[in-house]
């Protein structure tokens, strides 16, 4: 089962269900199994985030960050993990592979507009205020 490390953690630890080891190989991505399967109430979604730890000593990380499981998802939860160091990586089962937050979300009804409000940022992005 999902569980958090610590009482103030926000994310739940995720463990590979594996009928023998994995090994990743330098740049390589695989789909790992959890053998978790939810039901999230409406309105809730689930978040998958990789582990610091994995990250920082051995280039594990998840390709799609953060994974969305949306609450009408009724399938095996999977991880897609990559190795982006230049050494192997071998998961073993029940090995912590990533972190679940879970989350609410809205819904918006889009309107079409010719032109936008102003603010005080208007299109500027990507460090545009030049500060670090």
């Amino acid at each position: 089962m999902p569980a958090y490390a610590t009482p103030q953690s926000a994310g739940m630890d995720i463990r590979a269900n594996l009928t023998e080891p994995v090994e990743l190989k330098p740049f390589e991505r695989k789909l790992i199994p959890t053998g978790l399967y939810i039901a999230l109430p409406e309105g809730y979604e689930a978040q998958l985030r990789p582990r610091s730890g994995l990250a920082l000593k051995h280039g594990l990380t998840l390709l799609n960050t953060p994974g969305t499981i949306d609450a009408d998802y009724r399938g095996e939860i999977g991880v897609i993990l990559v190795n982006l160091s230049t050494e192997p990586f071998t998961i073993a089962d029940g090995e912590r592979i990533c972190q679940m937050v879970i989350a609410t979300h809205a819904h918006v009804e889009w309107e079409a507009v010719e032109t936008l409000d102003e603010t005080e940022r208007g299109a500027g992005g990507f460090g545009h205020t030049g500060k670090a």
